[in-house]
């Protein structure tokens, strides 16, 4: 089944423009029925009232898009199943986080229902021999796609604490998967991350400082999961096996340094690493003298310098590829010293 250019572009500009209409909809009810985050911790670095569910303007966006597109297209019924092994388990995921922004959940309960996400997942990807970077071992694949989707679920969690950091990062990771997914002619891949692109794209006009509306955990969940399903799936065209298995993690670099380093941070001062505080790269940024809009621009750089990192190195026969990875590498351990020196609170 293929996608022709004109039809990607549509997804692209169908859920921009969806999204864009549903969040100040998604805003007055938020507003309406209290549904807001209130800067009442020391971790809150906003000084008014925001309202949430502008997640749930992302979940039916996406929702909404790729299905109805499954539905008048020539998608068949296994790929409309495939979709649904995608979509499912973030929608899962993205009600838990509603209900987090709704009654404040527990670490642990979240924590449960992202591994049971991605243990089906793994599952589904074991089964239907869809592990984009195969090991030839299935236990081993199914504890790596386990680790990543709780790991990356977490990351677009934790990286959602700047007006339009994540929405934009999230964005420019998509565009750079959806561009992978299509040399290598992995359609579904490429619809959905397409999706995904033009809906945090039309969300971002809302959530950019100064933020009218925030995802909360329901969208940052939602996202987490589809991420980190689609770049487990995706089968990097590169020249060798490191490029291959750098290239999802150079599509994510940001959002895991930022998890890294406050994690690290938190542990290294005996402080829960689930506990808010204002230790991320975002708050780093600030402190050395950035503005709110400046550090979100900043973050968004830094994410399209590894996005193209990962592009570039699926270029067959670029004779670099050794180097690329070699250096994208040290730069991000070099940014995870830099960052981590900077000041936490």
């Amino acid at each position: 089944m293929g996608i022709t250019n004109k039809e990607y572009f549509l997804l692209f500009v169908m859920a921009y423009l969806l999204v864009g209409a549903l969040t100040p909809l998604m805003r007055r009810i938020a507003i309406a029925t209290d549904v807001v985050d209130r800067p009442n911790s020391s971790h809150k670095s906003h000084k008014q009232p925001v309202p949430y569910l502008g997640g749930v303007a992302i979940i039916i966006g996406v929702i909404a898009i790729s299905y109805s597109t499954s539905l008048v297209s020539n998608f068949t019924s296994k790929t409309f199943w495939l979709a649904t092994s995608v979509l499912g388990p973030a929608l899962a995921l993205g009600l838990i986080g509603l209900w987090d922004d709704l009654k404040n959940l527990k670490p642990l309960p979240r924590f449960i229902a992202q591994t049971m996400a991605g243990i089906f997942t793994a599952g589904v990807l074991i089964a239907t021999d869809n592990v984009g970077n195969p090991t030839g071992s299935a236990i081993f694949d199914s504890i790596i796609t386990v680790i990543w989707v709780v790991g990356i679920c977490n990351s677009i969690n934790f990286f959602d604490n700047l007006d339009g950091g994540a929405a934009g990062t999230v964005a420019i990771s998509s565009i750079a998967l959806a561009f992978l997914a299509l040399n290598g002619d992995q359609y579904l891949i490429a619809a959905l991350s397409t999706v995904t692109a033009g809906a945090t794209l039309g969300f971002l006009v809302w959530n950019k400082s100064p933020a009218k509306i925030y995802m909360g955990d329901a969208g940052a969940l939602f996202l987490g999961v589809l991420l980190a399903t689609l770049t487990i799936r995706l089968h990097p065209d590169s020249d060798t096996q490191l490029g291959s298995y750098f290239t999802p993690i150079f599509l994510l670099a940001i959002p895991i340094l930022d998890t890294s380093v406050a994690v690290i941070s938190r542990i290294s001062r005996h402080v829960s690493p689930f506990q808010g505080g204002q230790d991320h790269l975002s708050h780093r940024l600030v402190r050395y003298g950035l503005s709110r809009k400046q550090a979100a621009a900043s973050l968004w750089g830094l994410s399209a310098l590894f996005g193209a990192v990962a592009v570039i190195i699926s270029r067959p026969n670029t004779g670099i590829e050794n180097y690329l990875v070699g250096s994208a590498g040290l730069l991000w351990v070099v940014l995870l010293i830099l960052f981590f020196r900077t000041k936490d609170i």
